[in-house]
């Protein structure tokens, strides 16, 4: 009995009590809508569409990669990586003459030791031989072909042994007579002021030696195993024929006016050729 008398002056105060304002049913929703009333959950979250991605104003921007900076390359280098010529065709090697030439250009056990030179570096038409060669030259003359890249040591008797050699590049070029004025063994390398001022990165490989700045002779120093010095008169040309350490470049036009040769090359032509002995250089230029 008494629970019915609760219930109805439960229902009697509710419909006693004031009705709710517009105000208030916007600000408290569920008073509107009776005491039990609860606010409504939260809907489920939306499940993500198959493909869906962000909008591209979210997507991740790539992380930014600085670009290496640009490092020129040094027209000379050491020869513990040098620059090689482009490929041109190349005279196939005799199969009767490979073992002849290996002994040819076998290591030299000299001041410093000369490494064998491998063959498939070098055309084989610039290896050493001895040709017929006809010249009004006496014997003993050294004449130096640049256009075809052979330097001769006139034999007489229309002979001569004939090198392949590496001329001066385009705009280092010069012909003309000269004579051996000197012959060095492993000579020390004093670059030109001028070539120093053309290339400066040089300067790194210099120190001072007892003529001035310059690089010692060895493996490493870009005349080689040997050098004659090309006087004309009294006045040094500045230009040598001399070694490589860089075997490849022989038959191409690659110097700055120097004539280089293989080291076993100039070896022989050192012994041949004595102080004072006459050199022709043909042509307009050398390369």
């Amino acid at each position: 009995m008494l629970d019915h008398r609760v219930s109805a002056l439960a229902v009697m105060l509710v419909s006693l009590a004031p009705a709710a304002s517009a105000q208030d049913c916007a600000t408290f929703p569920w008073s509107c809508q009776g005491p039990w009333a609860r606010p409504a959950p939260p809907p489920p979250p939306r499940p993500a569409w198959p493909g869906w991605q962000r909008s591209p104003e979210y997507a991740p921007q790539p992380q930014y990669a600085p670009q290496p900076q640009y490092q020129p390359r040094p027209s000379w280098r050491e020869p513990a990586e040098p620059q090689r010529p482009s490929e041109t065709a190349r005279t196939p090697l005799d199969p009767a003459l490979a073992r002849q030439y290996a002994a040819l250009y076998a290591a030299v056990d000299d001041r410093f030791p000369i490494p064998a030179v491998r063959l498939s570096d070098v055309d084989p038409a610039f290896l050493r031989k001895s040709v017929a060669y006809s010249t009004s030259e006496p014997p003993g003359t050294i004449v130096i072909d640049p256009a075809s890249h052979y330097l001769y040591l006139v034999q007489g008797g229309g002979k001569a042994v004939r090198y392949g050699v590496g001329v001066g590049r385009q705009g280092f070029g010069w012909s003309g007579t000269a004579s051996i004025h000197d012959k060095q063994e492993w000579p020390d390398w004093y670059p030109p002021r001028e070539m120093l001022a053309r290339q400066p990165e040089l300067m790194r490989h210099m120190s001072e030696l007892r003529s001035g700045i310059g690089m010692s002779g060895g493996l490493r120093n870009p005349l080689g195993a040997r050098a004659l010095y090309l006087w004309q008169g009294n006045k040094d040309t500045l230009f040598r024929i001399h070694g490589t350490n860089e075997p490849w470049t022989i038959g191409h036009s690659v110097s700055s006016g120097c004539i280089r040769m293989l080291n076993q090359d100039v070896i022989d032509l050192y012994e041949h050729a004595p102080v004072g002995a006459k050199v022709v250089v043909l042509g307009s230029r050398v390369g």
